[in-house]
C-alpha cells in the first residue's frame, strides 16, 4: 500500500520525468515484486483459501499460448496441485524476493538520490537549480527510524492480538471445493474482478486452443497496468517534446492531462478491484449476480473516461481559482459603498510567500511539436507519416489547459484590490 501510495504521488508530480526514469522503472519493479511475494505469501497455508489462488495462478499459467501446460507442469512439478510449490513458494517468498528488494531498496532510496537533487515543488525560493530542505542527517534519518518503529510496533500488535487467516475457518485445500466468498487481497483484487467479468470467449486454431476470459484479464490487463506505468516517462517526453531536465515537481492541477490520465488508471483498477467482489455484492444488496457482472463490464470502459473527464475539469476550475487568487487577491466578503453610490467588494491582495507556487517561474511541461503547414501547396517532409500527426494531435491535448504562470495585479495605495460591481450587474477592475 505505501509502495503504491508512493508511485502515484510520483507519477501525479511528475517526479518520474529526466533525470529520474532509471528510479521510477526500479521503483515499480519493487512494487510488482512486493505484489507477487503477497501472493506466494497467501497461498503457503495450503488451505481452501490459499489453494484456491493457486488454482487461479495455475488457470492464468496454463492461458498462455504454446507454452502454458508446460509451465504449469515446471511449476507445479507435475498435475495440479502436485507436491513441490508450497515449498517452491516458501524459498521464493521468505529468500529469493527479499534478497532482491534488500538490494534494490537502497539503490532506489538512497544511491541514485544521492547522484540526483531532490524533487520539490514550486514555491518558497525553491528553482529547478537550487534545493530548499532539511538534512539527510539527523531530519531523515529520524523520521524514516520513527516510522520503522511506528510500523514495526503495529506489525507486533496484529501478530499477537489479531487472527487472521485462520486454517480451521477454511478447512485444508481440497480440488474440487471452493469456500464461500472468497476473495484475494486487494493488491490482487483486479485479477480475480478481470476474471469475473470477461466473456467465455476463446479461440481454436491450428490444433491449439487460446481462452481469451483468461488470457485477457490474467495477461493483457497486467501488460496495460503495468507495461503502461513502465512506459509512460518515456511515452510522455514522446508526446511533450520535453527533453529538458526537471528538480521541480507540477502540481497536479497544473498538468491536467496527466492527472487525467492518473485518475483514468485509478478508476480501471478500482472497478476491476470492485468487480472481485461481485458476488459479495449481489448477497448483500440482494440483487442478481448477472446485473453486477453486466454492470462491471460496462464501468471498466466507460468508468476510465467519466474520471478523465470529470479530473481535467477539476484541474482547470483550480487553475481559474489560482488565477483569481493571484490577480486579484483574497475576496474578503467586506462591500463598501462609493460617495457616488456604487458597490465594491474589498480583496486582500496575498502575500509574495503565500502564491509562490502559483507566481514562480519553472522549466516548461511540454513545447509544441506541431506538423509544420504547407509551404506553396506542397507539403513538409516534418508532416509525413501518420506517426508524426499523432504525436503532434497528442501534444496539442496535453498543452491545451497547462498552467501558465500569472502576473500579479497591482493594487491600489491602501493595499487593497477592488472588484466594482455596477448597476447593471457589470463587473469592473478599479
Amino acid at each position: 500500500g505505501a509502495i503504491l501510495v508512493h508511485l502515484l504521488r510520483n507519477f501525479f508530480t511528475g517526479a518520474f520525468r529526466k533525470p529520474r526514469e532509471l528510479n521510477w522503472l526500479l521503483g515499480l519493479v519493487m512494487f510488482v515484486l512486493v505484489m507477487f511475494n503477497g501472493l506466494f505469501g497467501y497461498s503457503l497455508p495450503d488451505d481452501l483459501l490459499s489453494g484456491t489462488g493457486l488454482r487461479v495462478v495455475e488457470g492464468v499459467t496454463l492461458s498462455v499460448p504454446l507454452v502454458g501446460s508446460y509451465a504449469v507442469m515446471f511449476l507445479f512439478g507435475g498435475e495440479f496441485p502436485g507436491t513441490d510449490i508450497v515449498p517452491r513458494l516458501y524459498v521464493i517468498h521468505v529468500l529469493l524476493i527479499p534478497g532482491i528488494l534488500a538490494a534494490l531498496i537502497p539503490l532506489h532510496a538512497v544511491v541514485l538520490t544521492w547522484r540526483q537533487t531532490h524533487t520539490q515543488f514550486p514555491g518558497k525560493g525553491s528553482s529547478n537549480t537550487t534545493v530548499k530542505g532539511y538534512p539527510f542527517f539527523p531530519v531523515f534519518i529520524a523520521k524514516t527510524t520513527s516510522l520503522f518503529l511506528w510500523v514495526l510496533g503495529v506489525a507486533t500488535l496484529l501478530a499477537a492480538f489479531v487472527q487472521i487467516n485462520p486454517v480451521w475457518l477454511y478447512g485444508p485445500y481440497d480440488p474440487g471445493a471452493i469456500s464461500s466468498g472468497s476473495q484475494p487481497d486487494w493488491y490482487m483484487g483486479w485479477l480475480e474482478g478481470g476474471l469475473r467479468i470477461m466473456p467465455a470467449w476463446e479461440i481454436d486454431a491450428w490444433g491449439h486452443t487460446v481462452s481469451l476470459s483468461v488470457a485477457i484479464p490474467g495477461l493483457v490487463v497486467l501488460g496495460l497496468l503495468i507495461g503502461g506505468l513502465a512506459a509512460y516517462p518515456f511515452l510522455e517526453r514522446w508526446v511533450t517534446g520535453d527533453h529538458a531536465i526537471h528538480h521541480l515537481l507540477d502540481r497536479p492541477r497544473d498538468v491536467p492531462a496527466r492527472t487525467g490520465i492518473g485518475v483514468a488508471g485509478i478508476v480501471f483498477y478500482g472497478v476491476l478491484w470492485l468487480a472481485g467482489g461481485n458476488d459479495v455484492l449481489s448477497d448483500r444488496f440482494e440483487i442478481p449476480l448477472f446485473w453486477t457482472t453486466w454492470f462491471f463490464r460496462g464501468a471498466v470502459v466507460l468508468g476510465p473516461l467519466l474520471g478523465y473527464a470529470v479530473a481535467y475539469r477539476i484541474c482547470v476550475g483550480l487553475q481559474r481559482r489560482d488565477l483569481g487568487l493571484a490577480q486579484h487577491g483574497l475576496e474578503t466578503g467586506v462591500i463598501r459603498m462609493s460617495p457616488d453610490g456604487r458597490f465594491s467588494e474589498v480583496e486582500r491582495p496575498m502575500p509574495d510567500e503565500a502564491i509562490a507556487a502559483i507566481t514562480d517561474p519553472r522549466p516548461a511541461v511540454a513545447v509544441p511539436v506541431d506538423v509544420p503547414p504547407d509551404l506553396d501547396g506542397v507539403e513538409s517532409p516534418r508532416a509525413r507519416g501518420g506517426v508524426r500527426r499523432v504525436r503532434a494531435a497528442l501534444n496539442r491535448r496535453f498543452r491545451a489547459d497547462l498552467a501558465t504562470v500569472p502576473e500579479r495585479t497591482p493594487v491600489d495605495g491602501n493595499g487593497d484590490g477592488r472588484k466594482e460591481i455596477t448597476g447593471s450587474g457589470t463587473v469592473s477592475k478599479r
